[in-house]
């Protein structure tokens, strides 16, 4: 009965059954890739280049930019080259690199959305302390403390995945390694030890969407306030992006991990997984530039 020791693969989901649909899908993929490289490229360079945008809520913005870049790099480029090659090979080695990476840059991203949150409450409810309570010092701990959760997420997680004994096989019903569906390839009980992780790690994220909701019930009241009209396009124009984000990136997770199993079919789920960690990645950047007239200036002028 094989383990884990002696998988030296495992065999991902693709796309399409035939080569001609695959070459397709890379070319899609490759078109998504590109953009999402270029959007948030963009997004750094006029965040270091531009003065006026050495500001907190920038500097975060810079950070979410950087984990949506490794966060899409993680998943994206084998599916192109599995889809180019017409394979479904990925390295054990590989598989736990994936696994990793994904969950340490899907936890710091959304630790980072929860500091985000944190900085429009402060900066629209108690706009008289932002200077004193979001200081560079304060930014630069809040920036490490959201990537090292997400480093310790991951080392939980596949730490815990990797350990399992596996004697289901090694088909991976996913166009990436995602926990769930290797944990169905365990023949141990020891598997709980994962879900219990999975569980505790959902737990820290509903405690964090409770936060985030809370900080924007006060923020949106705070708006409602403001008696100039002028105050209140400018406050929404900044909060609204980051409230999108957050709204794609929690829907599409939730429903990945809690749909119920009678809807679950393999096609369904790979449409779903495909929705929360390759789509927010690549049109965050235009959700952020749409509305935010001070990143349309710094990206017409880079380098001002």
């Amino acid at each position: 009965m094989p383990n884990s020791s002696s998988v030296s693969e495992f065999l991902l989901l693709p796309f399409a059954d035939t080569h001609e649909l695959q070459l397709l899908h890379f070319a899609l993929f490759l078109g998504i890739y590109l953009a999402a490289l270029l959007g948030n490229g963009l997004i750094l360079s006029a965040v270091a280049c531009h003065h006026r945008l050495h500001t907190p809520m920038y500097f975060f913005l810079l950070n979410l930019a950087l984990l949506d870049l490794g966060c899409i790099s993680t998943t994206l480029p084998k599916a192109m080259a599995n889809a180019l090659w017409d394979t479904r090979a990925i390295s054990y080695q590989g598989c736990a690199a994936q696994v990793f990476f994904f969950f340490f840059l899907v936890g710091a991203e959304y630790s980072l959305l929860t500091v985000m949150a944190y900085d429009r409450y402060v900066a629209i409810c108690k706009p008289l302390h932002y200077g004193s309570l979001l200081g560079s010092r304060a930014c630069a701990q809040m920036a490490a403390a959201a990537w090292g959760s997400g480093f310790l997420n991951a080392v939980l997680h596949t730490a815990n995945t990797f350990s399992l004994p596996l004697c289901q096989g090694n088909a991976v019903d996913q166009f990436f390694c995602e926990v769930p569906h290797i944990l169905k390839l365990s023949c141990s009980d020891a598997y709980l030890r994962e879900v219990g992780a999975l569980v505790f790690s959902f737990s820290l994220g509903f405690g964090c969407f409770v936060f985030i909701a809370l900080s924007y019930v006060q923020v949106f009241r705070a708006v409602l306030r403001m008696p100039s009209e002028q105050s209140r396009h400018k406050a929404f124009s900044t909060c609204l992006p980051h409230l999108a984000v957050v709204s794609l990136f929690v829907s599409t997770a939730v429903f990945a991990y809690l749909k119920p199993s009678s809807i679950s079919s393999p096609s369904l789920d790979m449409v779903v997984s495909f929705l929360y960690s390759v789509v927010p990645p690549a049109v965050n950047p235009i959700i952020y530039s749409m509305r935010n007239q001070e990143l349309k200036e710094a990206l017409r002028k880079p380098w001002v």
